[in-house]
């Protein structure tokens, strides 16, 4: 499947260890889940003109905490060695740690978890980490042997003995193939964990790195084949070549045999995007597509193609993205409403619609669309997926997966549905480019990950295996409930709990949710939330607050920039809700997020510091008014709004959680984590505000790592420890005297 502009920009979200999917197919729905809720607020009319309001504004608050920006400096790094050896101590000294980093790296390295299939030229292929393989090895085996019950497998790539021979701890970063075949793949390589990484050209048919191959040193960049003998690169070419948000805007065509710099420049944007980037997409009837997109900011890019009267600005709507290219039709998913032009017809938001590649090339100034998939008053579309011949649609239904096979004929298209269980979620593992064999996943809370085998074009899907439990879900129930937000809006959440839980308010209770960039959170199966926090009798609820997409793009836009209050006040009336049906108290109620859900939390801690007695935020942004500066910042303006807006810098002002921390206020004791290398977000958010807690005498207890990006740690060990540190905070807090 192809995403226009193929940075990994949408995952801002951070995976809190779980892996969230939905109900498991034995559980009762909650009695209360009914209809699903309105978007309550669809953005007003005001917004458009408020982000056009610009004016002269006085400077940002003196910040004192500001020498902690520098990511890297002696002064600043210093800062965090010391907090790190005052805190880490507190918490790897509690009784519960040790257990906890054991069962946790158990989980983590356990032999018979899924091994989720990657298909390249006929031939299954696998990143897998163990003990014995910290950062990894990419092995490969037959579609045969992968469904037996024991696969035999060749490594291909050993990222570990790749490190040692380079003194760099590469972590993996993903192929990306040459079509068809995906014989040639650039191989990305991070070092520590970073969104930069280095690319290097590998033959999978001889198992070597291409001798005299492409190779790209460290960059955030955006790389993709157009032949076999010629790249589309998108990178830092030198200084003014990357945007604000610190990602090239010039895609230049490198031809192979050549030196990097002789590549010739084929698209630019401006260096006020937010990034640019090249793709040539091909489909099974031998079509093919070259097009570059400019991201003019997170969710609105405009997109160009090669036609034969030259490059053409294709005139689909500004939110919208191409999923690819199938029997001679251009997939478009689009995220505002649509009137093509010379059109009657308007095309709903959260459409898959389907334009005739030839119609497109002849004139792509008037598109005559085609209905795939529509949204419905329940039902929203969530992924979309290609295989040879057919596409592989899944959807939310009140938050339950389902998933669609459709096909297109001279008629149009036709679909069926899958026949998967009830109340789980569902996930494309995989497709083929060579032929329709696809791989799908379903799991729940209690239920572990199943692995589905199908054929697109029969219709069919087949058993593979299932991942053995984790923990003991015996005792557990799911069910999905609905609170009442500020305005009035149902905001569905699921709750696990033990199924003879008493409701005298005194349940150890974990809250969770993002809440932003259209991202849905559906529940899924986590050995280590359930055998740190489940099994011992705690109960977790996700909520599906506002920002998110499961409901479709309008309830993601609901919470845009200045109306974004309304996901802290969904957030806030899930807790509440929690304590008047007497689940849990403030005293036993804990809350987590990371990265935008790490700013939920910061904000909630500040807005409500009563309701909460465990905070955990994780590589969170916190300080609002300068977000835009800090690392890839400016590339989320299109969520957040900007301080050289003033009705968008004063909402800022208030809800920032970094400028909000007053003294004097009795907060809960936070566990504030984050990575030295996070090169996306950015640990000084983290920093700062647990600073200013200091300043103020608040109590906080904080975790940087060196290495780990954007996530938990870079290998296995590191994201237990993560996980036991963070299982050990709340068992601490929430379940002591």
């Amino acid at each position: 499947m192809f995403k226009h502009g193929s940075f990994s920009l949408a995952a801002l979200a951070f995976t809190l260890g779980v892996t969230w999917l939905a109900l498991p197919p034995h559980v009762k729905a909650g009695q209360e889940s009914g209809e699903p809720p309105s978007p309550a607020a669809q953005t007003p009319a005001s917004q458009a003109s408020e982000d056009a309001g610009q004016a002269v504004l006085p400077p940002l608050p003196a910040d004192k905490y500001l020498w902690l920006e520098d990511q890297l400096g002696a002064r600043a790094l210093a800062w965090v060695r010391a907090e790190d050896a005052r805190s880490l101590p507190i918490l790897e000294s509690d009784p519960h740690y040790a257990t906890f980093y054991a069962e946790a790296l158990r989980i983590a390295e356990s032999p018979s978890r899924l091994a989720d299939p990657r298909q390249h030229g006929g031939e299954i292929y696998n990143l897998w980490r163990d003990a014995s393989h910290v950062n990894g090895i990419y092995r490969k085996t037959t579609l045969a042997s992968y469904l037996s019950e024991h696969p035999v497998w060749r490594t291909v790539i050993d990222y570990d003995a790749l490190g040692r021979r380079d003194k760099v701890n590469w972590v993996a970063h993903g192929l990306n193939c040459l079509y068809p075949g995906d014989r040639y793949c650039m191989v990305a390589l991070s070092a520590g964990g970073e969104d930069a990484d280095s690319q290097r050209e590998f033959d999978l048919k001889t198992g070597e790195f291409v001798s005299g191959g492409f190779v790209l040193s460290r960059s955030k960049q955006d790389v993709s084949w157009q032949d076999k003998d010629t790249l589309l690169v998108a990178r830092d070419w030198g200084p003014g070549t990357m945007t604000s948000s610190g990602y090239p805007f010039i895609v230049k065509q490198w031809r192979r045999g050549t030196p990097l710099s002789s590549a010739r420049e084929v698209f630019r944007g401006e260096s006020t995007d937010m990034s640019a980037s090249g793709v040539t997409l091909h489909d099974a009837k031998k079509h093919s597509l070259t097009l570059f997109t400019r991201r003019i900011s997170f969710f609105n890019t405009r997109i160009f193609i090669e036609t034969p009267a030259g490059l053409r600005e294709l005139k689909i709507p500004a939110r919208s993205q191409i999923d690819g290219l199938l029997d001679g039709r251009l997939l478009v998913e689009i995220n505002q409403d649509w009137t093509p032009s010379g059109q009657l017809q308007t095309f709903p938001r959260g459409s898959l619609l389907e334009l005739k590649l030839a119609e497109v090339l002849k004139d792509p100034d008037h598109l005559k669309p085609n209905t795939i998939f529509a949204p419905t008053a329940q039902e929203f579309l969530q992924s979309v997926d290609l295989t040879h011949s057919r596409v592989l649609i899944t959807t939310l239904k009140h938050v339950q997966g389902k998933a669609y096979i459709y096909s297109p004929s001279l008629l149009g298209w036709s679909h069926r549905e899958l026949p998967v269980p009830e109340n789980v979620s569902v996930k494309v593992v995989s497709t083929s480019d060579t032929d329709d064999n696809f791989f799908l996943e379903f799991n729940g809370f209690l239920t572990p990950p199943s692995l589905l085998f199908g054929d697109a074009a029969a219709g069919t899907l087949q058993y593979v295996r299932a991942e053995p439990a984790q923990f003991d879900a015996s005792k557990d129930v799911v069910e999905q409930y609905e609170a009442t937000s500020k305005d009035g809006t149902r905001i569905p959440y699921f709750i696990v709990h033990p199924r003879q839980m008493q409701l005298n308010g005194a349940n150890p209770t974990i809250l969770t949710a993002y809440g932003g960039f259209q991202l849905s959170m559906t529940p899924t199966y986590s050995g280590s939330l359930g055998k740190l926090w489940l099994e011992p009798g705690g109960v977790y609820v996700l909520a599906n607050i506002r920002g998110g997409g499961e409901f479709g793009p309008a309830w993601h836009e609901a919470g845009l920039k200045t109306q974004r209050q309304r996901i802290y006040d969904d957030f806030a009336a899930v807790g509440e809700d929690l304590i008047a049906r007497r689940i849990t108290s403030p005293r036993r109620l804990g809350i987590i997020g990371g990265s935008n859900g790490g700013l939920l939390m910061g904000v909630e801690m500040t807005q409500h510091p009563d309701l909460w007695h465990a905070v955990a935020i994780m590589v969170p942004l916190l300080d609002m008014l300068r977000y835009e500066k800090i690392d890839a910042g400016a590339s989320w303006v299109g969520e957040y709004g900007s301080v050289s807006v003033p009705a968008q810098r004063a909402f800022l002002a208030r809800i920032s959680p970094y400028n909000q921390l007053k003294p004097g206020v009795d907060y809960p004791e936070p566990f504030i984590f984050t990575s030295t290398k996070d090169d996306r977000v950015g640990p000084q958010h983290a920093r700062k505000f647990a600073a200013k807690m200091e300043e103020f005498h608040e109590p906080f207890l904080y975790d940087e790592i060196v290495e780990g990006g954007h996530s938990a740690g870079a290998n296995l060990k590191e994201q237990a420890q993560t996980w036991a540190l963070t299982y050990t905070y709340f068992t601490s807090k929430l379940e002591g005297k």
